[in-house]
């Protein structure tokens, strides 16, 4: 099981570091300066966001989420909103993030306004980005796939920080709960049905919005895969064109699942994120934990999860093992916003 909770956290890491250089960048775009990605590569001295980054340094998405596994620890993985908060705003003022542009949309107001002493609920009720959902994986790790409404709710408690609306809510939950189910089935099958089965529930646990519906285009997600089982370019060109692979969690999220169900490989799935176009780190960060859940870390190429651990100075022994000590024992308690 360690070895699993391994997969994911370098899954993540290695999704959201393969898929740094082009982020935010359009599909044309990409394919004008890089034609494929390969493997990791420097952040692009053109684009706003990742030319301050190194190959194989991960962004946002894994650094929250190891800040939120920072703050679980603290408080004996009951999650507290004040302290996930106090938790990812050192991580953003370590990093610099505010200045170097480097948060999403709906976490950089409602942590500035964290910081300010001031309530974000009303940001973070409208909130559509994917913020919640980006730095969720290692939460799904925590629960056994048959813990569905804990998981929902555990979820729900940990992004509240910044993301409150129902379509974030859910989003987050599906990427969790396809890695609660992957880690034990590793079945790329159950864990779609599986992931879709919590989108209900979650969507009731947070403020209503205007967003389609993600178990529709992730069902959508699935017959491209099987329709271009043979052709890779072919599959993420109608992602990208009929699911999106934009900032909002009604696209990122869908399409993570779509592209994890493909290649249910974390090299494969990295790559194949990296060269979508759009939210391409984050979009890498939670197809391809979902893969590591599946295949465990030991599957994974050495030469990749070596150039995690160097590039980011980080050692995600500590965090595995945090985890699987909680698996199982955790509880959301009341939710309250």
């Amino acid at each position: 099981m360690l070895n699993k909770i391994l997969g994911v956290l370098y899954g993540m890491a290695i999704g959201d570091a393969m898929g740094m250089p082009p982020e935010l960048w359009s599909r044309k775009r990409m394919l004008e300066q890089y034609g494929e990605i390969r493997g990791f590569l420097d952040g692009c001295p053109e684009n706003i966001i990742s030319y301050q980054y190194k190959a194989g340094q991960f962004t946002d998405d894994t650094g929250q989420a190891l800040a939120i596994l920072d703050s679980l620890t603290e408080t004996g993985f009951i999650p507290s909103a004040q302290k996930i908060a106090k938790h990812i705003l050192a991580w953003a003022e370590r990093e610099d993030a505010f200045e170097k542009n480097i948060l999403g949309p709906t976490s950089r107001v409602a942590l500035r306004l964290f910081r300010e002493g001031k309530c974000a609920k009303e940001c973070s009720d409208l909130a559509l980005s994917n913020g919640a959902a980006m730095r969720i994986a290692p939460v799904g790790a925590l629960f056994e796939p048959t813990q569905k409404e804990e998981l929902c709710r555990y979820v729900a408690a940990v992004s509240q920080v910044t993301h409150t609306s129902d379509v974030t809510i859910a989003g987050a939950a599906m990427i969790a709960m396809a890695v609660a189910s992957a880690i034990v089935y590793a079945d790329r099958e159950r864990m779609i049905e599986d992931a879709l089965s919590v989108e209900t529930y979650a969507m009731s646990l947070g403020a209503s919005t205007v967003s389609p519906s993600l178990g529709a285009r992730t069902k959508l997600g699935v017959h491209l895969a099987g329709a271009y089982a043979g052709d890779e370019r072919a599959f993420l060109e109608q992602v990208y064109d009929l699911i999106g692979a934009g900032v909002n969690t009604a696209e990122s999220v869908p399409a993570a699942l779509a592209i994890a169900y493909y290649a249910f490989d974390v090299k494969k799935c990295a790559l194949l994120c990296a060269n979508l176009g759009g939210d391409t780190d984050t979009i890498g960060a939670m197809a391809t934990a979902i893969c590591g859940a599946a295949t465990g870390a030991d599957a994974i190429p050495a030469d990749y999860r070596e150039t995690i651990l160097r590039a980011n100075k980080v050692d995600l022994l500590p965090y595995a093992e945090a985890i699987l000590k909680n698996r199982g024992n955790v509880k959301a308690g009341d939710l309250r916003f």
